[in-house]
């Protein structure tokens, strides 16, 4: 539900949000998130606004952050909730048993893994990062959560790049934004 202290969220992310055109190649508008994460009053407002959408909480077993931005995050966010916090991680940099997902970059693939151990069967588990664009890494994370036969929550993200298409392809799930581009 979008409420005027969501809306004035938005508009004290835009104004906190950098945009640099051309970067890290010709043609791409950058959104830097970071001014976000070096303000602790916004930071928590995002983490609190993203887990008012999620009532009742107590559905919610394990929160998943993805790498790297989404660390944080999830970090605050189980912290919030009481919760566990798991990884998603590119490849070979978690140890143990993982489940690993590969999926499709625009110049190549890259892949996705989680802890066998960190996440149980029947498990709901709620997925964050800072930034819906394609998808790709989101879907690949929640394929990997779902091969460990737990459930999908919802995914949280502070902002949506909605020309990139990423929210169809999550369609099928709970998916909030606190700002659209």
């Amino acid at each position: 539900m979008i409420t005027s202290s969501s809306t004035d969220l938005s508009e004290r992310l835009k104004s906190a949000i950098t945009a640099f055109p051309d970067f890290p190649s010709d043609g791409i508008l950058f959104r830097d998130i970071s001014p976000v994460f070096a303000d602790a009053i916004l930071l928590a407002d995002c983490v609190r606004e993203l887990s008012s959408r999620f009532e009742p909480i107590e559905e919610i077993d394990v929160v998943v952050g993805i790498e790297a931005r989404g660390f944080p995050l999830a970090t605050l966010m189980a912290n919030k909730l009481g919760k566990p916090m798991v990884m998603a991680r590119k490849s070979s940099k978690l140890p143990g048993e993982r489940v690993k997902v590969e999926y499709e970059l625009e110049y190549g693939t890259d892949s996705i893994e989680i802890q066998r151990n960190a996440i149980s069967e029947g498990q709901n588990v709620f997925i964050i990062d800072d930034l819906l664009a394609t998808g790709g890494t989101a879907r690949a994370t929640t394929q990997a959560i779902l091969e460990l036969k737990a459930n999908i929550s919802g995914y949280g993200f502070i902002v949506e790049l909605s020309e990139l298409g990423g929210r169809d392809v999550l369609s099928s799930y709970h998916l909030e934004t606190l700002v659209n581009y």
